[in-house]
């Protein structure tokens, strides 16, 4: 009973709603029915171009709803020098920049930049997921989180969707023993593929989360990464642990 109360008080965030932008209609009904499954905030991943157009259409929908939302971009460099390019121009254009890690330098390069926020694998091949401990190392200290799409586990079937909650298992087990920030999110694509907070948390089960950090991993650890980010795109952040207390001509005053 305790338990029921403190979910239903939880800011629970998807972080990963993908709607085809180019369909205001179903961007807009995936949205709405997020917002209805009791989600407070969406993160929806946006062009590496028109970037801007995009972000105030979708704010229009998201206030409309009352959801807050957040933007992100999902990069996928085919190599390194790709991919710090694109944290060069993009870093401070968006509050959250995600990595899909095709190849073990792309990863091992994103798990060790502060400018990345999160890591994500491919769910289809998993001999391209190369989440190990030496990434969970490197991870751990810039504080960049292991991202988690649900979706994958509804429509992959049979010996695939086995490989995949074979590996989310021992990825799993990897960043908790590395203290890497976990983050749950829906990765739908369409709207038959969203479902419930908690029922993405008792999906957790799948892959050894117990209830209190998959709904951790739904709501504290997004929610953190958001403020977190907030604040260092804010006017008062001058550089890293350091920002703008109060101004004026005279601050003793």
């Amino acid at each position: 009973m305790q338990r029921a109360r403190d979910a239903a008080l939880k800011f629970f965030i998807d972080l990963h709603l993908c709607p085809s932008l180019e369909d205001q209609k179903e961007t807009e009904l995936m949205i709405r029915k997020s917002a209805e499954l009791g989600y407070r905030a969406v993160g929806i991943p946006l062009p590496k171009e028109n970037y801007k157009d995009a972000t105030e259409r979708i704010s229009e929908i998201c206030d409309k709803t009352g959801l807050d939302f957040i933007s992100r971009i999902d990069l996928e460099p085919s190599n390194t020098a790709e991919l710090l390019n694109d944290l060069r121009r993009l870093r401070r254009k968006v509050e959250v920049i995600s990595v899909k890690c095709m190849s073990k330098s792309v990863a091992r390069q994103a798990a060790k930049d502060h400018r990345v926020d999160i890591l994500s694998f491919s769910p289809l091949d998993v001999r391209k997921r190369f989440f190990d401990l030496a990434e969970a190392e490197l991870a751990s200290k810039t504080q960049v989180s292991f991202e988690i799409d649900m979706a994958p586990l509804l429509y992959l079937q049979g010996y695939r969707r086995i490989r995949l909650i074979s590996k989310l298992r021992e990825e799993v087990y990897i960043a908790k023993k590395r203290d890497v920030s976990i983050i749950i999110s829906s990765g739908a694509s369409e709207p038959k593929l969203l479902r419930k907070p908690k029922d993405l948390v008792s999906l957790g089960y799948l892959f050894e989360l117990d209830p209190d950090n998959a709904e951790k991993a739904l709501s504290d650890n997004p929610r953190e990464l958001i403020e977190r980010n907030r604040r260092k795109l804010s006017s008062n952040h001058v550089a890293p642990g350091i920002y703008v207390v109060r101004r004026g001509k005279d601050c003793l005053s």
